[in-house]
């Protein structure tokens, strides 16, 4: 099957806008349903939580089910991995847009929160910028492939780890934030396996390269 008629029509930087119009729909949206303003930009951050989450997600497990689930679509996944994931940045930097406007709103919102609170997201984000920027050959060049592996392979699971303590910490106050905790949770261990399969697969490719060497060096057919 062909990979690139198996996936969504858009690829590219033709997703990217697509994923970025979208982001934009569904906050204006959101901010439309309330006619107080403080009210409105709250359910504009809610939104933009989910959308950065859903794109995260499929970032996140893309190349774990082109190993689990080989098909044109999963293979496609990961060949658009790259714009997802400057999507999932864009709706984040949404996201920061409207927290800081609602805390002009409500000026009880920063003084309300510790240092300690503010540090995850503080983490996440600087993780989100580099990776966004190093997304681009020329950044990407300057650091070499071996520092932009390391550097993407962490960000993703610092990411992770920032959803799942946002979620976590929400559990005792909204039992529905259990919801997208064990989401988040299966991702993780699906992103596992994906790394043991292949790095199984590495192992049996090493494996048949090894029994054909000898094969092909006394001349066997």
């Amino acid at each position: 099957m062909n990979t690139e008629t198996s996936f969504p029509c858009s690829r590219g930087w033709q997703l990217f806008g697509l994923i970025a119009l979208a982001v934009l729909a569904f906050t204006l949206g959101a901010m439309q349903l309330y006619p107080d303003q403080a009210d409105s930009v709250r359910s504009a951050i809610r939104v933009t939580a989910r959308t950065s989450f859903v794109l995260f997600l499929t970032a996140f497990v893309a190349s774990a089910l082109a190993v689990l689930i080989p098909s044109g679509f999963t293979r496609g996944l990961v060949r658009q991995r790259r714009y997802i994931g400057l999507g999932f940045a864009f709706s984040h930097l949404v996201h920061a847009i409207v927290i800081y406007t609602y805390g002009q709103l409500n000026l009880e919102f920063w003084p309300g929160r510790s240092w300690i609170a503010n540090t995850p997201g503080t983490i996440g984000y600087v993780f989100i910028i580099l990776m966004a920027l190093t997304s681009f050959q020329g950044p990407a060049r300057l650091i070499g492939p071996a520092a932009w592996k390391r550097l993407h392979t962490t960000g993703m699971w610092v990411i992770a780890a920032v959803f799942c303590y946002s979620y976590f910490m929400r559990i005792p106050m909204d039992a529905v934030y259990a919801i997208p905790y064990g989401i988040l949770f299966a991702a993780v261990v699906v992103r596992l396996l994906g790394k043991q399969a292949q790095a199984v697969k590495r192992r049996q490719a090493a494996r048949d390269a090894s029994r054909v060497q000898p094969a092909a060096a006394s001349g066997a057919p």
